[in-house]
């Protein structure tokens, strides 16, 4: 298979080609695989005006023509999964069995969508709670909240731009979006697809590639009422602070912890954390990247895990063979062989990897990290896992809520009391018990608390923050 030399933007439903200023780089042998068009500050601003025009005619679109258009979605990328695939593999470095699944909960996210589309649902309240208001009635309902920008990450191109989409068309918000410009391709095949739709308003979306310094306006502009954006948290708390008035949603970062309790099914856990903690080369921000384990299996589980993280297949990510391919630069790899480097020279043991080469870093798996390593603190974004050991369960639920970030938690264990008080306990946006933190079906809500970010995802969950609750109170005569 081979991707086309150049592709275009697409702005106000339409296929545009106003340049091929972003070269977009095969990561695995760093030459360019394609180039597409870079929209400039006036290409942007006609979009957003555009996604204003479209508001009220998306705003009336009848919910089985939403739907219509979604099922459309559905079809045409099951039509095209191969070529999604080869393109994420390309333009991500992610293993062609990991793009073959990002495929398929791109499909799986805009088929829950087209289901919502017409769940769309309000509420009849009794309001003669007192004698002043007796004969009144009232009832809400949710309209859309109209034109909406969306920023997506270089990590999960089609997934996580398809958990903005979707449930921007399921409810009847125009959008403007800016891929990430490391893997612009997945959404912009998207924005091919959704060109096929002839009942969206013109003006009903824009895939619109753009360097971050032109990009201003998916922020600071006034016309837009929501920004959802996912990516670092640095950049997503600086977009928040630049805002305004517009209601934001942010998907940031975590170093998400996994706990193995000494009932645990150790094989099960084992092979789940292996994925969790290396898949797509851990540049996942619900990646496994802390693991707690009872002390009376500590050593144990170690050994067993070294030995599985040591057998991990690297190389070409569109070998079916490949378990682990580059990281998105090396730049990237370079930051987090860094910060293994450092853990080590703090008194942190290498059990396995830790070698580097381009932007090939290898399977890393180290024991006694410092806790204000930075490998400790902050997101590692790439295939490096720790280790610890707690005596007290307790201990161990401290120790997850030892982060400035609370995105997902994931619990092996048998105990349900233990399961309830984390539940409790846990300050995250998700646990999940007997599996690995990186887990995540696409209709859940979907978030996290503390330097996570803000708002949840999940289609359903998203289409509440895409719109708002308009009431109407009747006297009745």
């Amino acid at each position: 298979m081979k991707l086309k030399d150049v592709y275009p933007l697409y702005l106000n439903n339409k296929a545009v080609q106003p340049n091929t200023d972003l070269a977009v780089t095969d990561k695995f042998t760093g030459e360019v695989a394609f180039r597409t068009a870079l929209a400039t500050p006036d290409v942007i601003d006609e979009a957003i005006a555009g996604a204003v025009r479209a508001a009220p005619a998306m705003a009336k679109l009848a919910s089985y023509e939403k739907r219509d258009v979604l099922d459309h979605c559905v079809r045409r990328f099951t039509e095209r999964k191969d070529e999604l695939a080869y393109a994420l593999c390309v333009e991500a470095g992610k293993p062609i069995a990991d793009s073959e699944g990002e495929v398929t909960r791109l499909i799986d996210t805009f088929r829950i969508a087209a289901e919502e589309a017409t769940r769309n649902y309000g509420e009849v309240q009794p309001l003669d709670i007192s004698p002043r208001a007796k004969g009144f009635m009232g009832m809400w309902k949710r309209v859309p909240i109209g034109p909406c920008s969306f920023i997506s990450p270089f990590n999960f191109p089609l997934n996580l731009a398809a958990h903005k989409i979707a449930p921007a068309i399921a409810v009847g918000c125009p959008f403007v979006m800016k891929p990430a410009s490391l893997t612009p391709l997945g959404a912009i095949i998207m924005g091919e697809v959704l060109a096929e739709c002839d009942v969206l308003p013109e003006g009903a979306f824009s895939i619109l590639p753009a360097s971050r310094d032109g990009a201003d306006l998916f922020t600071t502009d006034e016309r837009l009422k929501l920004l959802s954006f996912t990516g670092s948290p640095g950049v997503g708390w600086e977009l928040k602070a630049k805002a305004g008035k517009k209601k934001v949603v942010l998907e940031l970062g975590g170093n998400a912890a996994v706990v193995v309790d000494r009932d645990a099914d150790l094989d099960h856990a084992l092979a789940r954390i292996v994925f969790g903690g290396y898949y797509q080369s851990g540049q996942s921000c619900i990646h496994v990247q802390r693991v707690i384990v009872h002390e009376d299996i500590y050593d144990t589980f170690r050994d067993m895990l070294t030995a599985k993280v040591r057998a991990l297949v690297a190389g070409d990510p569109k070998d079916r063979d490949t378990f682990i391919g580059p990281m998105i630069s090396q730049k990237e790899a370079a930051r987090l062989k860094g910060w293994i480097d450092a853990a080590v020279a703090g008194g942190a043991r290498l059990l396995a990897g830790g070698g580097c080469e381009g932007a090939m870093l290898e399977a890393t798996l180290l024991e006694n990290v410092d806790r204000k390593a930075e490998l400790y603190v902050e997101e590692a974004f790439g295939p490096a896992v720790i280790l610890s050991k707690f005596a007290r369960w307790e201990d161990a639920l401290a120790e997850v809520n030892d982060s400035k970030f609370g995105l997902q938690a994931g619990l092996f264990t048998r105990d349900l009391h233990k399961v309830l008080e984390a539940w409790d306990e846990l300050e995250v946006g998700g646990v999940v018990v007997n599996e690995v933190s990186s887990y995540r079906v696409d209709n859940m809500p979907y978030g996290g608390v503390k330097d996570s970010g803000l708002g949840r995802e999940g289609v359903r969950f998203a289409m509440e923050d895409m719109s708002e609750i308009r009431n109407l109170v009747i006297r009745r005569a």
